[in-house]
């Protein structure tokens, strides 16, 4: 979950500011359907079991069923307004936030364009309140690419392991938590979750932001001193206690943009992007000269993707604009015997150099080193999965277990020096070996000696010990100030304690 401690008072404060803000360019025909080619596959009901009810309660009244249809999606949203209002002062304090900035909220809501069709969809689908789709802006601006400063990564801010736990996937190929499909249908599976424990949507999102076993904590609290058991009775962080007032002044200003000096973007009531089988590796680069979009549209519909190769047996499914969907695929068949992909996998069958793999598969060093994010004086581990030129006997597209799998792993380059020892009074290889910190053979060899020769008192024998660079590198994998840095993300929120 995206919470990020003292800074409570700032939108989306869990979340870097995204750096592109003009939103895409919206299609250019409505799409004739809604839901067919856009929904993940799957309920929530499918996948998580609520441990406290036994169904989804009906969270959103049906009378708007026989109303003309919403002529955007601004429109849509507000006919499925379902949550109880909060009203005091913090909601207030928000409202004058969000009024007093009224570029940043065209900037932002602009930004939500290619996603909010599809989040009101499944949460209709589902029969939850429409003010959730949105959430995002309070979460990341709704920007899919954002990562907080405890690495809660995408537009709904998963941590790495309630991600897992929610099923996203997260390897050298892919990040769902910042797939538009994936962390939508997640983040719902874990807000409905979250109502069924609560039976309250203000509690249900102060668990979302705050963790579970938090909010119930503070409510055994509350039933202890005989308090209200509601969101705006519990003793909370400022971060918990501005979330809900957050969204409400968002939905306040989205009900009536007018009344606080806001201008909505027209956002059409219909899918912008289209689901498309990717049944083949293929380039990146390929895949956005064969659509007809730029890359920087690519990327803002499939940010999940962070290598130049899209593996199909991982990422069955690409998001394209709808129109260009139809260019994507009618190309995609005229190419159907002509090669897509230059880029494919590789796994290091013991360590080894970095330019021991590049000679071996006769690849340029800095080329190989930069694709795959390999610092100088590392070694890539055995077992480690990098991306390399597709060729020769690579020639192949990627198996399901590696493109699913894929880990890189780095170890320290070891630097050896030479050194003169010499021998004491009954000392033998075995024990000279055992003194310095090396093998027996290996000194045999260093010194074009037999492994049983015996050494006398006194003779001088060549050793290779690590060198004080390759001490220093161990202390500092990756870091230029010298200062060891952990090997993955510190998870400080858990299910319980955070998305």
């Amino acid at each position: 979950m995206a919470v990020c401690m003292g800074l409570s008072l700032l939108l989306g404060a869990c979340a870097t500011a995204p750096s592109n803000t003009s939103g895409l360019p919206a299609p250019q025909a409505a799409a004739p359907t809604a839901a067919a080619s856009t929904s993940p596959s799957g309920s929530a009901a499918d996948k998580v079991t609520p441990s406290s009810a036994e169904s989804t309660v009906t969270l959103k009244p049906q009378g708007q069923l026989g109303l003309t249809p919403p002529t955007d999606v601004w429109e849509r949203i507000r006919r499925g307004f379902a949550m109880p209002d909060l009203e005091n002062d913090l909601v207030r304090n928000r409202e004058q936030w969000y009024a007093s900035r009224p570029d940043y909220m065209l900037r932002m809501t602009e930004r939500s364009r290619p996603y909010l069709f599809h989040v009101v969809e499944e949460l209709e689908r589902r029969k939850m309140p429409t003010e959730l789709a949105l959430l995002p802006f309070i979460e990341s601006a709704f920007n899919p690419q954002a990562v907080s400063s405890a690495k809660a990564a995408g537009m709904w801010q998963f941590m790495p392991a309630t991600g897992k736990y929610f099923d996203l996937k997260q390897n050298l190929f892919r990040d769902d938590r910042r797939d538009v499909l994936e962390s939508t249908r997640a983040a719902l599976d874990y807000l409905q979750k979250l109502y069924a424990m609560f039976g309250d949507w203000h509690l249900a999102l102060a668990a979302y932001n705050w963790g579970e076993g938090s909010v119930s904590r503070a409510l055994a609290r509350n039933k202890a001193q005989g308090k209200p058991l509601t969101y705006s009775d519990l003793t909370m962080p400022n971060e918990t206690r501005y979330y809900v007032p957050k969204l409400q002044a968002v939905k306040n200003i989205i009900a009536q943009p007018e009344a606080f000096n806001t201008q909505l973007p027209l956002i059409q009531n219909h899918p912008y992007f289209k689901s498309v089988p990717i049944e083949r590796d293929i380039d990146v680069a390929v895949a956005v000269k064969l659509a007809g979009v730029s890359l920087a549209d690519f990327k803002a519909l499939n940010p999940s993707m962070n290598r130049p190769v899209i593996l199909a047996a991982g990422t069955p499914q690409i998001l394209l604009p709808w129109d260009n969907a139809t260019v994507f695929e009618r190309n995609l068949q005229a190419h159907a015997n002509q090669p897509l992909a230059t880029w494919t996998a590789w796994q290091a069958p013991r360590t080894m150099r970095p330019e021991d793999v590049a000679q071996q598969l006769d690849m340029p060093v800095d080329q190989l080193r930069s694709v795959n994010g390999i610092p100088p004086r590392m070694m890539v581990t055995a077992g480690s999965t990098l991306l390399v030129h597709r060729k020769g006997r690579l020639d192949n597209d990627v198996t399901e277990h590696l493109a699913d799998n894929g880990q890189l792993g780095l170890a320290p380059e070891v630097v050896l020096k030479r050194i003169a020892v010499k021998a004491r009074k009954g000392d033998s290889l075995a024990s000279l070996a055992a003194r310095h910190g090396v093998s027996e053979a290996n000194i045999a060899a260093w010194n074009k000696l037999k492994v049983n020769a015996r050494v006398s008192a006194g003779d001088t024998l060549t050793i290779l010990v690590p060198s004080q660079a390759s001490r220093r590198v161990a202390r500092a994998p990756s870091g230029k100030s010298g200062k060891s840095k952990p090997s993955a993300a510190p998870q400080k929120k858990t299910l319980q304690a955070k998305r």
